[in-house]
């Protein structure tokens, strides 16, 4: 703990500088795998948060507001007699001695060793089942919503992970509602949180910044994407309501507007525009499920049904809405732009699912779970592997002669499967009741039975599906030759014959 003004200075430009060490020596060194980069991520963004926070200290003291500093340092530079020099020096020591002797903790203070501490510490990271420590994104929450709400579609989840950023499929008038609103809004922050836990390092406040003052000009200009006819739909906008009546559900959400925007929203329908806060949104309200014109004339003001069209301040009330969709919008096809290998390995493992049984993804979710383990433990030590063996399961090296006896030496490769390679007989032979050998069969057209076991290419397999169907089509029944006609003397015809002699009257 510093004793003075100018001792926490010194302090603090000394942390800086360590801090800064820190980070430059974490970053120049190779992380060990994907899970060990993740960490040393976070380890640097943490460092400079404390960067950040050190700093914004120093900026308070050299702002001075109380003037400590400035009185410090005149203590040290005022002295009109020489003998007072002295003085003040050996009382200013002796001040310092009191000081480290009643705190003997102080003495020998390094935080040297704290620091070093930030590069051995593991962060805490939270991820779901579904993102597998952030190689996959889990949308499963934002999908039901989208596929339960009014301006959503019925779809697979794969299909949806692939097209949910595609905005631009839903009409205006279905975005312009709360309803789009909140859904972008929950896109928009899970993509943020994913996006801070598995790149901690990028600076997202610096690009949301510069997409928002991007945005004011397009937006001014009409450029926007999915907006540019933003001024038609002004002048349509002048012939509809003057608050969208779709953005509210209740009579209390429209009370939170306001009694002066409700005024102006009942002047423009030419309804009385008087009386409670309450009872001006009761009146609005029921514009909702009944057109203007079925209303009791009750309800109207003395000598005007006005129309919508004489409510500029309701275009303007609708255009800020649209306005904050369209920015959400941008934003979150910036952050899709960001982590599309993500989502493109999200919808890869979404339609791998599909093919999958239950206790194949079980075994496949254990087979991961060793794998993590087998990451983080001894990450550290430099496992060493000159031959490149496969990893057993407690994450070191097999035996030499085991890999020689199961002859993963041998590579063969699936054309069927897009020139996929795989290691020894056994995982050859298990390969053709995976996933992606079904799937490259299914988009031949080709069933996937015992018949094309040990077929790779897609020529063979062409060729022996033709043979087969050609087989099917010899023991089909063939009328014509096989079906049998008797005339009146007992002799035996096939149809064909007896047709043939029936039409020459030979029968």
């Amino acid at each position: 703990m510093a004793s003075t003004v100018l001792e926490a200075t010194r302090a603090a430009h000394e942390d800086l500088e360590r801090l800064e060490r820190l980070a430059v020596r974490e970053l120049q060194r190779d992380p060990a795998n994907a899970r060990d980069r993740l960490f040393q991520s976070h380890r640097v963004r943490h460092m400079i948060d404390l960067v950040v926070s050190t700093s914004e200290k120093l900026v308070e003291i050299y702002d001075d507001k109380d003037s400590a500093r400035k009185d410090e340092i005149s203590t040290h530079l005022t002295a009109p007699v020489q003998d007072d020099i002295f003085n003040k020096f050996y009382d200013r020591l002796k001040e310092i001695r009191n000081y480290h002797r009643r705190n003997q903790s102080a003495r020998f203070v390094s935080e040297t060793d704290d620091y070093e501490e930030l590069l051995k510490e593991e962060p805490a990271i939270e991820f779901t089942g579904e993102e597998a420590f952030g190689r996959y994104l889990d949308l499963h929450e934002l999908y039901n919503e989208f596929i339960n709400s009014k301006f959503g579609s019925r779809m697979e989840y794969s299909a949806y992970v692939g097209t949910f950023a595609q905005t631009e499929k839903i009409t205006h008038s279905l975005k312009a509602t709360r309803q789009y609103k909140e859904y972008l809004e929950h896109v928009l922050e899970y993509l943020t949180s994913f996006l801070y836990r598995t790149e901690p390092l990028q600076d997202l406040e610096k690009i949301f910044t510069k997409l928002e003052s991007e945005f004011e000009e397009q937006w001014a200009n009409g450029e926007v994407p999915g907006w540019e006819n933003k001024g038609t739909e002004k002048e349509t906008a002048s012939q509809e309501s003057a608050i969208d009546l779709d953005y509210y559900s209740t009579v209390e959400e429209l009370v939170e507007l306001g009694p002066e925007k409700l005024k102006e929203a009942l002047a423009a329908r030419g309804l009385k525009s008087g009386g409670t806060v309450q009872q001006r949104a009761e009146r609005l309200f029921l514009l909702k499920h009944k057109a203007l014109e079925l209303l009791d004339r009750k309800h109207f003001a003395k000598g005007s049904r006005s129309s919508v069209s004489n409510a500029p301040n309701g275009n303007n009330f609708k255009d800020d809405l649209k306005k904050e969709i369209a920015l959400l919008e941008i934003k979150m096809r910036r952050l899709c732009e960001i982590l599309d290998e993500v989502i493109v390995r999200t919808k890869e493992n979404a339609e791998k699912k599909l093919t999958l049984t239950y206790e194949e993804m079980e075994a496949e979710r254990e087979e991961e779970e060793v794998q993590a383990d087998s990451e983080s433990d001894d990450e550290d030590q430099q496992i060493y592997n000159p031959l490149k063996l496969p990893m057993g399961w407690d994450g070191k090296p097999i035996p030499y002669w085991l890999y020689k006896l199961h002859g993963l030496g041998q590579e063969f490769k699936c054309e069927i499967c897009g020139n996929h390679s795989y290691w020894g007989r056994r995982a050859y032979e298990r390969h053709f009741k995976e996933w992606r050998h079904q799937h490259g069969m299914r988009c031949l057209g080709i069933p996937n039975t015992k018949n094309f076991n040990e077929i790779t290419s897609i020529d063979e397999a062409k060729a022996l599906w033709d043979r087969i169907q050609s087989k099917q089509g010899l023991n089909k029944w063939r009328p014509d030759l096989e079906e049998e006609y008797e005339d009146q003397d007992g002799n035996i015809y096939n149809k064909k014959t007896y047709t043939d002699l029936q039409r020459q009257g030979l029968i």
